[in-house]
């Protein structure tokens, strides 16, 4: 039988990856990443205003880059026409305006150095009033239109971030036709799409961030969205009615792209997702398994028979959808805004000062300099887990609130702050950094306890991404504090393998992403279980830190010494 490969890829916060797949037996042929050079220089963003914005050229350039690196380290030859289809990935929500014919803004000349004509990153928080007004409204509809996206609209969704972009941005706004998602962009660009109107919309971003659902017939009408602003009056008749399952075509590549990639036309195009979507099919998710996609946030996923779940809705969450993750069940979205991201902000506090004093000290050239900055910037969070692992805790010990960055679940909030409470003249740097861990895995039993609370059981908890591979020490609190075993998947690449499993399946290699799955599925290689000395020791930890984030939202005194 001759050979046939896939190409999965996986667009991250700061990166994009491409792998190349046998598509038989799931080994990965090559893999290429490409670090966004406009997003690494900082460009078009503002971290103190939460303005987090990336240009399409970074995305573009990425992904002709990786996918051509690629198939020229495959090392095989003629590769390029053995390649049967491309899947991608994305972080979401991260929309962008484009014109009638589809091309993002930010491609014109006239808007190539607006951050309002950019993709707007899915961890932007600049529409925290517009999310709000969002909710207001919806509490006065005859309609629940948010029923299936938890009850609550977040900031870092679709239709937020259009109303905010609309309102500061006039000249955006008037050569707006359209409003897409990241995921929904790259299939479109690489079919050769010429019109905004032919982008083929994913059930993932659709029902998760836009407010689709089969139940309204689609998007919510026009009048839903003019009484909470009239300048979006038109804007849903210019979107979409109808979406795809991620494991469908999207068309084929364009004769451009082909050239580009150094691929063929009867390359089969899949429709997109989000990468935490399409990284828990490349981590083997099951029914009722928490697939956890952890790197600089969290996305949980959890699927469910829809025989099962009937008319269960889960309140708080980031939606419910038929058909996302895997076609024919049920999808469950939540996860938390900062996780990796919780830590690196540790880390750039203890390392400021270091790197500052470092420029001053004489006798040191550039050199030394720099390798003393990497050298601390690579060790220090391995040093500080290894020395939070040798801490007593008591109930009294350091607790800290992981909302660094907000909060997306349970009950999206982006306006809520970290906290870290307990501090004393002996609170050293592992000590914080141990109460930040726990908080974000706290943070994590939240979710849990949401599902479970709301009828849908949580089997197990299955580790997937970049932390979940590189810190036993967090991981071993993760199983500790949830009381249950958290398996970690062995593929470092869940996302890119994922969207590969997705693109073979809309390729007809297999006839459901779930044959997909069992045939290119790396399997597990290793399971943390709770350490039954600290279960009890956590889960009187876990009441105070309720106490503790009840009292920094607001909702009630702290009643209890913390």
């Amino acid at each position: 039988m001759s050979k046939s490969y896939v190409i999965g890829v996986d667009y991250g916060s700061d990166s994009v990856r491409s792998v190349l797949v046998d598509a038989i037996n799931g080994d990965e042929i090559s893999s290429s990443v490409f670090y966004y050079p406009r997003w690494k220089r900082g460009e078009y963003c503002d971290a103190a205003s939460s303005r987090f914005r990336q240009h399409p050229l970074d995305y573009i350039e990425g992904l002709e880059a990786t996918v051509k690196d690629c198939l020229q380290k495959s090392g095989i030859m003629n590769v390029g026409e053995a390649v049967k289809a491309i899947s991608v990935d994305t972080t979401g929500s991260t929309p962008i305006a484009v014109n009638e014919q589809g091309i993002p803004l930010a491609l014109l000349d006239e808007f190539r150095d607006n951050p309002n004509a950019m993709f707007v990153l899915w961890k932007d928080h600049t529409a925290v009033k517009e999310a709000k007004e969002i909710n207001d409204y919806n509490e006065t509809s005859a309609v629940d239109y948010l029923k299936y996206v938890g009850g609550v609209y977040s900031s870092e969704w679709f239709w937020a971030k259009l109303l905010h972009i609309f309102r500061v941005d006039e000249q955006v706004r008037k050569a707006t036709f359209s409003w897409v998602e990241h995921c929904d962009y790259i299939p479109f660009l690489l079919t050769g799409g010429t019109h905004a109107s032919a982008i083929k919309r994913g059930v993932c971003s659709a029902g998760h961030k836009s407010l689709w659902a089969a139940e309204f017939g689609g998007l919510p009408p026009n009048a839903f969205f003019t009484d909470i602003d009239p300048l979006l009056d038109g804007v849903v008749d210019r979107l979409f009615s109808e979406t795809y399952t991620a494991d469908k075509p999207a068309g084929n590549l364009s004769a451009e792209w082909a050239e580009r990639l150094g691929l063929s036309v009867s390359v089969t195009v899949g429709i997109g997702a989000f990468d935490c979507h399409m990284g828990a099919v490349g981590g083997q998710i099951e029914p009722y398994y928490l697939s956890k996609v952890m790197g600089t946030s969290t996305c949980d996923m959890l699927v469910a028979p829809k025989e099962e779940v009937q008319d269960t809705l889960v309140k708080g969450i980031c939606g419910q959808v038929d058909g996302s993750i895997i076609p024919g069940m049920v999808g469950m979205e939540a996860g938390q805004s900062a996780f990796g991201d919780a830590y690196a902000w540790l880390k750039q506090v203890l390392l400021w000062p270091t790197k500052q004093v470092l420029q001053d000290v004489e006798g040191l050239n550039d050199a030394v300099r720099e390798q003393v900055a990497n050298g601390l910037e690579e060790k220090l969070l391995v040093s500080l887990s290894e020395k939070a692992a040798e801490l007593s805790v008591t109930s009294t010990s350091e607790l800290a609130i992981d909302w660094l960055n907000g909060r997306r679940t349970p009950d999206a909030d982006q306006s809520l702050k970290g906290a870290i409470t307990g501090l004393h003249l002996g609170t050293d740097a592992p000590r914080i950094f141990r109460a930040i861990v726990e908080a974000t895995c706290f943070g994590a039993k939240a979710i849990v306890d949401r599902f479970i609370e709301q009828g849908i059981p949580v089997k197990g908890l299955i580790g997937l991404g970049g932390v979940a591979k590189k810190s036993p020490f967090i991981m071993q609190m993760m199983a500790n504090v949830m009381n249950m075993p958290i398996r970690i998947h062995k593929s470092e690449q869940t996302c890119a393998i994922g969207a590969a499993m997705f693109a073979a399946t809309a390729a007809g290699l297999y006839d459901r992403v779930e044959d997909a799955m069992k045939a290119m599925g790396q399997g597990f290689e290793r399971t943390y279980v709770p350490e039954e000395k600290w279960v009890p020791i956590y889960a009187e930890r876990y009441e105070r830190y309720k106490a503790l984030g009840a009292f920094v939202e607001g909702k009630e005194s702290l009643a209890v010494t913390v």
